[in-house]
Formats: structure tokens, sequence, C-alpha cells
């Protein structure tokens, strides 16, 4: 029964079936529209966000780490100092995620009965940044520093060896803040996964104030008034951000293999694959003829594939469904948004392009550096 449960698991945590099983349900679980909160309510899946519902959360998470410390694989993987914070950070994401969920869907109960929010404060008990805040900042940084010296002691300094240039690591891997980005460096070209894509995280952080001026759920936390800011926000810190760090981290093992958590990390796993460009789909295996010399005529449909997913889409979409957020922000602020999202979106449409069809780039100019 037991190794059906960790088989089942290792099956489960194949990136194209976990990717796709998170896909579908992110809506349900984030409604983003009245349409899909409907269905939210219908499964029961608002129940998440309970007390009882975390409470279940917290033991599922344990004992699957609890099933990985005591797997003679998993427990290799789990046990490298270097992966230790991988753990903290997923019970972390969790943790705050369900409590601000859990305050949002509470206020929003308030609200709906016409009480006012948890965070209300009446102008006669505010709370002054010193002494309060300050002193309980200044608490807060002694614990942390405690903590950090027991686990200095506790665990030791993932050192190796000095560096052979003969002898290269096996997979060899990026500290675990930058495992994200080595993931995408998997599907894009390393000026779209190194520069562009985190260029467009920062400033589309940092442009949220100017696209969504909704004074609804400032200084207090909300669902059901933000419900397309806050689907957007964790789509892309949750899908786009933490999953590649969980599976460059715990799926991906010598040579680069996919790997199931309960699967043994063999350097004799070999994976037949022969990743292709799209000139090569249509002008060889389709056309059944040599590729063009010049570069434009070769990849002239990867051009056009992507000149119309950013430049038609938009208008499409601007002409049906989302009209009515080009009245509200204007086509500059439109533009942008929806240059973001589709952005947002090519990671996935790539991984499964190259999981389903081997498909390395889309347009492929070596000559210039230009790969996408």
């Amino acid at each position: 029964m037991l190794e059906l449960i960790k088989n089942t698991i290792d099956f489960l945590s194949q990136p194209s079936i976990s990717l796709t099983m998170i896909l579908v349900a992110f809506p349900f679980v984030f409604p983003p529209t009245e349409k899909f909160d409907v269905w939210h309510r219908k499964l029961k899946l608002h129940k998440i966000w309970t007390k009882q519902g975390g409470l279940i959360g917290l033991v599922f998470i344990t004992l699957y780490f609890f099933l990985g410390f005591t797997d003679e694989h998993f427990s290799l993987i789990l046990k490298k100092p270097d992966n230790v914070p991988i753990i903290f950070i997923i019970y972390s994401v969790l943790f705050f995620l369900w409590l601000s969920m859990y305050q949002a869907y509470e206020n929003d109960k308030r609200m709906a009965a016409g009480e006012p929010v948890a965070e209300y404060y009446p102008a006669k008990e505010k709370v002054l940044v010193w002494p309060d805040l300050v002193f309980i900042e200044f608490i807060a940084l002694i614990l942390m520093t405690v903590f950090l010296l027991i686990w200095s002691i506790a665990l030791p300094a993932p050192l190796e060896q000095a560096a052979n240039p003969t002898l290269s690591p096996n997979p060899a891997k990026a500290p675990w803040y930058f495992l994200g980005l080595q993931e995408m460096l998997v599907y894009f070209d390393p000026w779209i996964a190194g520069v562009l894509f985190p260029s467009l995280m920062i400033l589309g952080l940092m442009a949220i104030p100017y696209f969504d001026r909704n004074k609804e759920g400032s200084g207090y936390y909300s669902f059901a008034q933000r419900r397309k800011s806050i689907f957007i926000f964790l789509y892309g810190w949750l899908v786009l951000w933490i999953f590649p760090i969980v599976v460059g981290t715990f799926f991906r093992g010598p040579n680069w293999n996919f790997f199931g958590p309960f699967e043994e990390w063999s350097v004799a796993k070999v994976v037949a694959l022969s990743n292709v460009n799209l000139s090569d789909y249509i002008w060889v295996k389709m056309l059944r003829i040599g590729l063009p010399s010049n570069p434009l005529i070769r990849e002239s449909v990867g051009i056009v594939f992507i000149l119309a997913y950013f430049g038609v889409i938009p208008i499409v979409l601007a002409r049906g469904k989302l009209r009515a957020l080009l009245e509200k922000l204007g086509p500059i602020r439109y533009g942008l948004i929806v240059f973001l999202a589709l952005a947002m979106m090519l990671l996935p449409i790539k991984m499964y392009l190259r999981w389903t069809l081997n498909l390395k780039y889309i347009i492929a100019i070596p000559e210039a550096f230009f790969n996408i």
C-alpha cells in the first residue's frame, strides 16, 4: 500500500501532470469571477480557508514530508543543507497564503453583514510607531537572530571540496533562490529567462499601483473586492515562481532529467529527446524541403506567431471579453496589462510545447543571438 502511494505521488509529480492540475484547479480555488465563485462554493473549496481547512492542509503536508524523510531516496534530497530552506519556504508560503485568505474571507463575511473589517481601529485606539511597533520589531529581531544562530550550529554549511575543472557535479544546480530562473533557462534563451522575465517581474510589481486604482481592499484584507488582482498576483507568484523552484529542487536530477520524489536519482536514466525548432517542423518535417538560408524567411512562421500572440490577441480581447476593461483603463494601461498577462502565459505555453512536441524555439536566429 505504501509503495502504491509513493508510485502515485511520483506519477502525479511529473511537471506536465502537476502543472496541468494546478492550472485547472487555480481558478476554482481562487475564483477571479462570479461564475467561478459559484463553482467555488458548490465544490466547498472556500472551506480550505477556514481553521479546519488550514489544519487539514498542515497535516497533509507534514505527512508528505514525514513520508519523504522515511524514504531512502527522497530523504537524501530533503536532508541536503541546500534544500532545508525550501522546506521552510513551503511551510511559510502555505501558512501565510492560508492566513491572508482566511482574513480576507472573514472580512468579506463582516462586510456582508454590515460590520467593520477586523483591521478597523477607532481613532482613539491608534497604535503608535514608538514604542509599540519598534518594540515588537526589536523582539522579532532578537528571536530571528537566535533562530539563525541555532540553525548555523545544528546544520553544517553546505561547503564542498575545492572546485575541480575535470569533475562537474551532476546535476549542477544554482542556489535555491535562483532555481526558478535556472528552470526557465530550460525553455528560453538566457536573455529572456535571465534578463527579460526578471525585469518584467520587477516592473510589473512596480506598476501595480498605477494599473489597479481600486480603493476597495486598501488597508485591509478582502478577496471579494480584489478577485482579479489577487488571482493574477497569485498566479505569477505560485505558478511562475514557487512551482519552478520546487521542480528545480526536488524533481531535477542527474542530466537535468525529471525524477519523482521517491525515485532514485540514477545517472543511468536516459530520456530520448530530440528537441527541434518550429522552423524545422515547418520546412523539414511538414514541407520536406531544406531550411531557407535567409533567417527571416526561415523563421517567418515563428515571427508571425509571436506578432499575432502579442499584437492580435489584445485587439481581439478588446473587442470582446475585455471591452469593459479597455473602456475603464484606457488604451495605454490596457495594452500594458494585457502584454504582461500574455508574457506570464508564455512560460507554461513554452513548457507544454517542450513536453508534448519537444519544441525548442519558436524563433531561432542564432546568427543574431535571438531565440524565443
